[in-house]
C-alpha cells in the first residue's frame, strides 16, 4: 500500500463535535501566512473563489509519526488529501477556483518538503503561530504537546466562508466532495 492508499476501515472516523458550526458566513481574517511558494499570503484578501483545506500535519518518509497517530479520529490522511487536491487541481480551476491552499501548523520549511515530494501545483500555508486558527476559532487537537488543527475544508468567495466540510473523512475523498458541491451550487 502506498502513502496515498489507506484502508479507511481500519482508521477511526472523526465525529462532528459542532466545533466548526460557526464558520459559514464568517469573513476570513486579515492574517498573512508563510507560503511554500515564498512570501506570505493574506487570506483575508483572497478574491474570487478559494478552497482552503486545513489538516493536522503531513508525515515525512524520514520521520516517524507520533505514537498512536492512526488511533486519533481524523488524524491520518494528510498526504492522501493533498494528493487528491493535486489530482483535481485543473478540474477545480475549471469551476472558477482561483486559489487553492492547504494549511497546517507545521513550519514553512517542513511543508516545503511535502509540497515538493507530492508535486503540488498549489502552495501550502504555515499557521505555525496558529494566528488563523485563533482568529477563526478552528477546532484543534493536542498531540505530543503540539497543538494541531483538525481537518476541515472551507470554500470562500471574496474571503467570505460560504461552505465548510467538517469533519472530513475519508480525507482522500475531500477534493471530490468539493467538486460535487461546486457542481451543484456554483455552475
Amino acid at each position: 500500500m502506498s502513502l496515498t492508499e489507506v484502508d479507511w476501515s481500519l482508521i477511526p472516523a472523526p465525529s462532528d463535535d459542532g466545533k466548526a458550526d460557526h464558520l459559514e458566513g464568517m469573513t476570513l481574517p486579515e492574517v498573512s501566512l508563510p507560503s511554500t511558494d515564498g512570501g506570505k499570503v493574506n487570506v483575508g484578501t483572497l478574491d474570487g473563489l478559494a478552497v482552503i483545506y486545513v489538516y493536522p500535519m503531513t508525515g515525512r518518509p524520514d520521520r516517524d509519526l507520533p505514537d498512536g497517530w492512526n488511533d486519533i479520529p481524523g488524524a491520518r490522511g494528510c498526504t492522501p488529501q493533498s494528493c487528491a487536491f493535486r489530482d483535481h487541481f485543473k478540474e477545480l480551476q475549471g469551476f472558477g477556483v482561483k486559489h487553492l491552499f492547504g494549511v497546517s501548523t507545521q513550519s514553512q520549511s517542513y511543508q516545503q518538503e511535502a509540497a515538493e515530494r507530492l508535486h503540488l501545483p498549489f502552495a501550502l500555508l504555515s499557521d505555525a503561530d496558529r494566528a488563523l486558527g485563533k482568529a477563526l476559532n478552528l477546532p484543534g487537537i493536542t498531540v505530543d504537546g503540539a497543538q494541531l488543527h483538525k481537518r476541515l475544508t472551507m470554500i470562500t468567495r471574496d474571503s467570505e466562508i460560504v461552505r465548510v466540510f467538517y469533519p472530513v473523512f475519508p480525507p482522500d475523498q475531500d477534493a471530490e466532495n468539493v467538486v460535487a458541491w461546486l457542481t451543484r451550487d456554483v455552475v
